[in-house]
């Protein structure tokens, strides 16, 4: 297991300045995921993962013939302060106009989460689909304060029965968050056909770092996380994981290596049910959470519990990672 060092202290100094620091940092860790979109219609998802620091790599996408790709997002996280850069993805280079940011008490530098829509990259690619994945090469280049990258592709078909995806990123909250999900008509879990299921994009993972998933109060996983999706021997800057297209559902109460970051909500729903609650949180406080991603039969919105993360906060928090006098670095 990493050492991460130990907890955060914090000046008891009366500085005007220190004391704004303070809240701006607070306001940062206990931001949480919050929504960024959701899709209704003759919808789905295709989600993967990738994280190597030494090769160029694929991140691939699952989109059947005769689909129309809706929104494609790339998601990057880093650790150690480090800011989110450019990543090369399909040929292009890619920058990430959206950052989020948190400090877990574990680290003494922010996690930073990049998002950017690639839309106008992967929509030409796929065209209408086809029977294969797609596969995107992708690289950021070796450091090994990128933990690697996630590809989120919405598309329509019309072959598909309604339903929503919504997807939720941004950096865990310290106390974890709560999803709740609204369905637009009562459910019935056990009808044909009836899906409920959320993919988890975790980074900074591995060697025991683990996170907990509850549903409606019942506690299905407490070993969310590790490196699943990182290629190459294990180290820094591969730490990823992503509930993925071609990922199983992870079975109930996994094992580490069993959980796989796609879980099937739908055992732990009733006829009847009109909501539905989901609770991620990361005990050991050393591994960041920054996406879930739902697909639900029907007409559904899903919220957050985020404490508000203006654009100014996000912009404040990178900010500050730059003026650490000091740092940690992860040792393997």
């Amino acid at each position: 297991m990493f050492n991460k060092g130990d907890k955060m202290k914090r000046s008891t100094t009366t500085s005007l300045v220190l004391a704004v620091l303070l809240t701006f940092t607070s306001a940062l860790a206990e931001a949480g995921l919050v929504s960024f979109a959701t899709y209704t219609g003759a919808v789905a998802v295709s989600t993967d993962g990738f994280g190597n620091v030494a090769d160029d790599g694929i991140i691939s996408a699952s989109v059947p013939t005769g689909s129309t790709v809706l929104g494609a997002y790339l998601y990057t996280a880093t650790s150690g302060g480090a800011p989110t850069g450019s990543v090369t993805f399909a040929g292009n280079i890619v920058t990430f106009p959206t950052v989020f940011a948190n400090s877990p008490p574990c680290c003494l530098d922010f996690f930073h989460t990049g998002r950017a829509d690639v839309t106008s990259i992967v929509a030409p690619l796929i065209g209408g689909g086809g029977a294969l994945p797609f596969d995107f090469t992708i690289s950021d280049g070796s450091s090994t304060e990128v933990d690697g990258q996630a590809l989120v592709v919405v598309y329509s078909n019309p072959l598909l029965s309604t339903s929503t995806v919504a997807i939720m990123n941004g950096g865990q909250a310290l106390t974890g968050d709560t999803f709740t999900v609204t369905f637009a008509s009562p459910v019935d879990p056990t009808a044909p056909g009836f899906f409920a299921e959320m993919r988890l994009g975790d980074s900074y993972s591995c060697c025991g770092q683990e996170s907990t998933v509850v549903v409606n109060g019942t506690t299905i996983s407490t070993h969310a996380g590790n490196n699943d999706d990182g290629t190459g021997s294990l180290s820094n800057g591969q730490l990823i994981t992503v509930g993925g297209f071609d990922d199983p559902f992870s079975p109930f109460l996994p094992s580490y290596e069993d959980d796989h970051e796609r879980y099937d909500l739908s055992p732990y729903m009733s006829v009847g049910d009109t909501t539905l609650t989901v609770f991620t949180s990361n005990p050991s406080l050393d591994d960041n959470i920054f996406l879930a991603v739902f697909h639900l039969t029907g007409e559904a919105t899903v919220t957050t519990n985020p404490v508000p993360e203006p654009a100014s906060f996000l912009l404040f928090g990178s900010g500050l990672a730059g003026l650490a006098a000091w740092r940690m670095r992860k040792k393997v």
